[in-house]
């Protein structure tokens, strides 16, 4: 997958900067690219959760705490995320964090997702982690359009996907990256040299990154985002 020329970087993370957390240009990167670094610790004042009673902030922990609520309207999607609020919305982006599934190893469909291009609650990507792959919203890559979240990675054959991405209790190095030229999407656990999910879409050209599951609970840590900022938007 080509790799865009990045030009901010966003990074979500208590253990490098404190509550007060501002956006400061960073030094000349190559090309004469200027980047933006924008700090945004594991606090409420960060994070924008649907349901802010599900969430905790433990240290350099965003932690979803137990399961969200099928909000019924119509749209089938996440039950429940957090979003990160500092920052510009990004177009090209690569996700980068550390997860982990909190759901015991029992529960077969237990997943966490990790979000980008959200412009609001019917309308973002999402890749969903998830030690089941035999069963349509498991453990695949996803466009929610005002409609049912539809599958797009190219791995699905209608019966089987990607190999699990999580199958145990530990923590797991996962990353996105999208290249909204082209639309082309990578999906990458535990740093492999090869994705295990990949797909094509342009639904979306920028919008704002977060993490959550669809209807277990799991945590991250080290959550950061590096891309291109979509003209006129900060925080």
């Amino acid at each position: 997958m080509h790799r865009r020329r990045i030009t901010t970087a966003l990074v979500a993370s208590a253990a490098l900067a404190g509550p007060a957390a501002v956006a400061a240009p960073a030094p000349s990167a190559p090309d004469d690219v200027r980047t933006t670094r924008v700090v945004a610790p594991a606090t409420p004042q960060h994070w924008d959760p649907l349901t802010d009673d599900l969430w905790s902030f433990e240290g350099n922990q965003v932690v979803l705490t137990r399961p969200g609520t099928n909000p019924n309207d119509g749209v089938r999607r996440p039950f429940e995320y957090a979003v990160v609020t500092k920052g510009p919305r990004l177009s090209d982006v690569s996700v980068e964090a550390e997860v982990r599934l909190d759901e015991s190893v029992a529960v077969s469909n237990r997943d966490v997702v990790v979000i980008w291009n959200y412009q609001g609650p019917r309308r973002f990507y999402y890749a969903h982690f998830s030690q089941d792959n035999t069963i349509y919203p498991h453990n695949g890559i996803f466009v929610v359009d005002n409609a049912d979240r539809r599958r797009i990675d190219d791995q699905w054959t209608g019966s089987v996907g990607a190999p699990p991405a999580v199958t145990d209790a530990d923590w797991h190095d996962v990353r996105v990256d999208y290249d909204a030229g082209s639309g082309e999407i990578a999906v990458y656990v535990d740093d492999a040299a090869e994705p295990l999910m990949t797909a094509t879409d342009t639904t979306f050209s920028g919008g704002r990154v977060g993490f959550g599951s669809f209807d277990n609970f799991g945590r991250t840590r080290h959550f950061r985002a590096t891309g291109t900022p979509v003209e006129g938007t900060t925080s």
